[in-house]
Protein backbone atom coordinates (compact mmCIF):
# COMPACT_ATOMS: atom_id res chain seq x y z
CA UNK A 1 0.00 0.00 0.00
CA UNK A 2 1.32 3.42 -0.90
CA UNK A 3 1.94 6.09 1.72
CA UNK A 4 0.54 9.59 1.20
CA UNK A 5 3.24 12.24 1.49
CA UNK A 6 2.80 16.00 1.85
CA UNK A 7 5.42 17.87 -0.18
CA UNK A 8 7.32 20.38 1.98
CA UNK A 9 9.33 22.36 -0.58
CA UNK A 10 9.44 23.41 -4.20
CA UNK A 11 6.67 24.17 -6.67
CA UNK A 12 4.29 21.60 -5.17
CA UNK A 13 4.82 22.44 -1.48
CA UNK A 14 1.57 21.71 0.34
CA UNK A 15 0.36 19.26 -2.31
CA UNK A 16 0.21 15.53 -1.62
CA UNK A 17 1.74 12.68 -3.58
CA UNK A 18 2.16 8.98 -2.99
CA UNK A 19 5.29 6.98 -2.26
CA UNK A 20 4.75 4.12 -4.72
CA UNK A 21 8.25 2.62 -4.59
CA UNK A 22 9.09 2.15 -8.29
CA UNK A 23 5.58 1.56 -9.62
CA UNK A 24 4.36 2.85 -12.99
CA UNK A 25 3.09 6.04 -11.30
CA UNK A 26 6.61 6.80 -10.07
CA UNK A 27 8.14 6.26 -13.51
CA UNK A 28 5.62 8.49 -15.32
CA UNK A 29 4.99 11.07 -12.55
CA UNK A 30 5.30 12.36 -10.01
CA UNK A 31 1.66 13.46 -9.86
CA UNK A 32 0.27 15.66 -7.10
CA UNK A 33 -3.14 16.37 -5.61
CA UNK A 34 -4.80 18.78 -3.20
CA UNK A 35 -8.32 19.94 -2.45
CA UNK A 36 -9.45 23.31 -3.83
CA UNK A 37 -11.14 25.69 -1.34
CA UNK A 38 -14.52 24.18 -2.34
CA UNK A 39 -13.27 20.70 -1.40
CA UNK A 40 -12.96 19.34 -4.96
CA UNK A 41 -9.67 17.66 -5.76
CA UNK A 42 -7.14 19.21 -8.14
CA UNK A 43 -4.31 17.12 -9.55
CA UNK A 44 -1.21 18.48 -11.25
CA UNK A 45 2.26 17.84 -12.62
CA UNK A 46 4.88 19.79 -14.54
CA UNK A 47 5.40 18.57 -18.13
CA UNK A 48 8.91 17.21 -18.69
CA UNK A 49 10.71 15.91 -21.79
CA UNK A 50 9.93 12.32 -20.70
CA UNK A 51 6.21 13.09 -21.16
CA UNK A 52 6.52 14.10 -24.83
CA UNK A 53 6.05 12.13 -28.04
CA UNK A 54 8.35 12.28 -31.08
CA UNK A 55 6.42 15.33 -32.34
CA UNK A 56 7.27 17.40 -29.26
CA UNK A 57 3.79 17.31 -27.73
CA UNK A 58 2.69 15.42 -24.66
CA UNK A 59 2.12 11.74 -25.38
CA UNK A 60 -1.55 10.75 -25.28
CA UNK A 61 -0.67 7.82 -23.04
CA UNK A 62 0.73 10.25 -20.49
CA UNK A 63 -2.51 12.25 -20.50
CA UNK A 64 -4.53 9.06 -20.13
CA UNK A 65 -2.35 7.88 -17.24
CA UNK A 66 -2.81 11.26 -15.56
CA UNK A 67 -6.58 11.04 -16.14
CA UNK A 68 -6.59 7.61 -14.47
CA UNK A 69 -4.70 8.98 -11.46
CA UNK A 70 -7.06 11.97 -11.28
CA UNK A 71 -10.08 9.65 -11.47
CA UNK A 72 -9.11 8.15 -8.10
CA UNK A 73 -8.20 11.50 -6.54
CA UNK A 74 -11.54 12.99 -7.57
CA UNK A 75 -13.36 9.94 -6.13
CA UNK A 76 -11.24 9.81 -2.95
CA UNK A 77 -14.11 10.66 -0.55
CA UNK A 78 -16.45 8.10 -2.12
CA UNK A 79 -13.80 5.38 -1.93
CA UNK A 80 -13.91 5.79 1.87
CA UNK A 81 -10.46 4.27 2.30
CA UNK A 82 -11.24 1.25 0.11
CA UNK A 83 -9.19 0.32 -2.92
CA UNK A 84 -10.58 0.07 -6.40
CA UNK A 85 -9.82 -0.56 -10.04
CA UNK A 86 -10.64 1.38 -13.19
CA UNK A 87 -13.18 -0.56 -15.26
CA UNK A 88 -13.72 2.10 -17.91
CA UNK A 89 -11.85 5.23 -18.99
CA UNK A 90 -13.03 7.30 -21.95
CA UNK A 91 -11.09 10.28 -23.24
CA UNK A 92 -11.29 12.99 -25.86
CA UNK A 93 -8.03 14.68 -26.86
CA UNK A 94 -8.51 18.36 -27.68
CA UNK A 95 -5.08 20.04 -27.64
CA UNK A 96 -1.42 19.23 -27.02
CA UNK A 97 0.79 20.15 -24.08
CA UNK A 98 4.45 21.14 -24.14
CA UNK A 99 7.52 20.85 -21.93
CA UNK A 100 7.39 23.22 -18.99
CA UNK A 101 3.61 23.61 -18.82
CA UNK A 102 1.66 23.02 -15.62
CA UNK A 103 -0.86 20.27 -16.36
CA UNK A 104 -3.94 20.15 -14.10
CA UNK A 105 -6.98 17.91 -13.77
CA UNK A 106 -10.26 18.67 -12.03
CA UNK A 107 -13.63 16.98 -12.06
CA UNK A 108 -16.52 15.64 -10.10
CA UNK A 109 -18.23 12.43 -9.13
CA UNK A 110 -21.35 11.99 -11.25
CA UNK A 111 -22.73 9.13 -9.14
CA UNK A 112 -21.40 6.89 -6.38
CA UNK A 113 -23.06 3.59 -5.60
CA UNK A 114 -22.11 0.70 -3.35
CA UNK A 115 -19.55 -0.74 -5.78
CA UNK A 116 -19.30 1.67 -8.76
CA UNK A 117 -18.19 5.30 -8.83
CA UNK A 118 -18.73 7.39 -11.98
CA UNK A 119 -16.36 10.32 -12.52
CA UNK A 120 -15.91 12.97 -15.21
CA UNK A 121 -13.18 15.54 -15.54
CA UNK A 122 -10.96 17.71 -17.66
CA UNK A 123 -7.24 18.27 -18.06
CA UNK A 124 -5.91 21.75 -18.77
CA UNK A 125 -2.68 23.66 -19.33
CA UNK A 126 -3.45 27.20 -18.21
CA UNK A 127 -6.63 28.26 -20.01
CA UNK A 128 -6.25 25.59 -22.72
CA UNK A 129 -8.45 22.49 -22.48
CA UNK A 130 -6.28 19.48 -23.37
CA UNK A 131 -8.57 16.53 -22.71
CA UNK A 132 -11.92 15.57 -21.24
CA UNK A 133 -12.40 12.19 -19.60
CA UNK A 134 -14.96 10.04 -17.87
CA UNK A 135 -14.45 6.81 -16.05
CA UNK A 136 -15.87 4.18 -13.77
CA UNK A 137 -14.13 2.82 -10.68
CA UNK A 138 -15.11 -0.52 -9.18
CA UNK A 139 -14.77 -0.13 -5.43
CA UNK A 140 -13.54 -3.16 -3.52
CA UNK A 141 -15.27 -3.91 -0.24
CA UNK A 142 -13.14 -5.44 2.52
CA UNK A 143 -13.63 -9.18 2.99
Amino acid sequence: MANKITVTEGEFAGWQTYDHHATFDTVVGPFYGRPDPDGQMRCAFRAEPKHMNAGGRMHGGCLMTFADIALFQIAYQELEGASGVTVQLDSTFIDGAYVGELIEATGQVSKAGKSLIFVRGQITAGERLLMTFSGVIRKFTPR
